[in-house]
């Protein structure tokens, strides 16, 4: 089932891809379940939102590819999921703009499997992990690369507002079965990798941050970035597909 978050008409309301149309549920899925009102919506006449907003955090994990890792200058892996995370006010929707802060010259995109947990989750065992994800999404991880590098953490390059595009729907049923991640700037292949390449899985990342920190319905786990990130500037249009959950697009201004 593909969940989107949609306004039309002045109102937002979740619905239920449906070929060309969205079936308006009653409320947000998470907490209201697939109840419908009955109301169909062309989906070309809706503009598509951030599929979900968390309401606590971005949970990122850095350096989940073993190319990425060679690509920044690492040699080993990291043995456990190396975990940042990126404030929900940085998150924004398909085809929304993502702004180019002044304070950074080096604005890089990485496209990624996004996770959307649906359940109070503290503690889970990686065998459990199944039980607390509401669906799969898409998600661009946009770095302020030269502030990442001066800063030495990662929090200020990695949270400016509409540094998190999310979209375009959430898939309750996703299968990792052959899927791949390519991430397009204009049209030309930046990124590409199956999902299978990544080092530590959505189980064990799940396993590893609710040991930390109590994850929320509604909150997010971007799962690392394949090779070939790559700078963005202004005007460019940057997609990141995932095998289907379909493309997320974004243009940088």
């Amino acid at each position: 089932m593909k969940i989107a978050r949609f306004s039309h008409d002045g109102a937002i309301n979740f619905g239920i891809l449906d070929e060309s149309d969205l079936v308006v549920l009653a409320a947000d899925p998470m907490f209201g379940g697939f109840e419908t009102t009955g109301e169909r919506v062309p989906l070309a006449d809706a503009v598509l939102l951030a599929p979900v907003i968390p309401r606590s955090k971005v949970v990122c994990v850095g350096k989940n590819y073993a190319d990425h890792v060679k690509e920044m200058g690492g040699n080993e892996p990291p043995a456990e999921p190396l975990l940042f995370l990126k404030p929900n006010t940085s998150v924004i929707g398909p085809n929304d703009r993502i702004v180019l802060p002044s304070l950074s010259d080096r604005i890089e995109h990485e496209g990624e499997l996004a996770v959307v947990i649906g359940a109070v989750a503290r503690n889970v065992r990686a065998e459990d992990a199944e039980s607390v994800i509401f669906g799969y999404t898409i998600g661009n991880d946009v770095t302020a690369r030269d502030l990442q590098k001066k800063d030495g953490q990662w929090t200020r390059a990695k949270g400016f507002d509409t540094f998190c595009p999310l979209g375009p729907v959430i898939d309750t049923e996703f299968s990792f079965d052959g899927a791949t991640i390519e991430t397009r700037v204009n049209g030309d292949i930046r990124q590409q990798a199956p999902l299978s390449d990544m080092i530590h899985s959505v189980a064990d990342i799940i396993a590893y941050a609710s040991a930390v920190f109590t994850l929320l319905p509604g909150d997010v786990i971007l799962t690392g970035t394949p090779a070939g990130v790559g700078p963005l500037v202004s005007g460019d249009t940057v997609e990141v597909a995932v095998s289907g959950l379909g493309v997320l697009r974004n243009t940088a201004a």
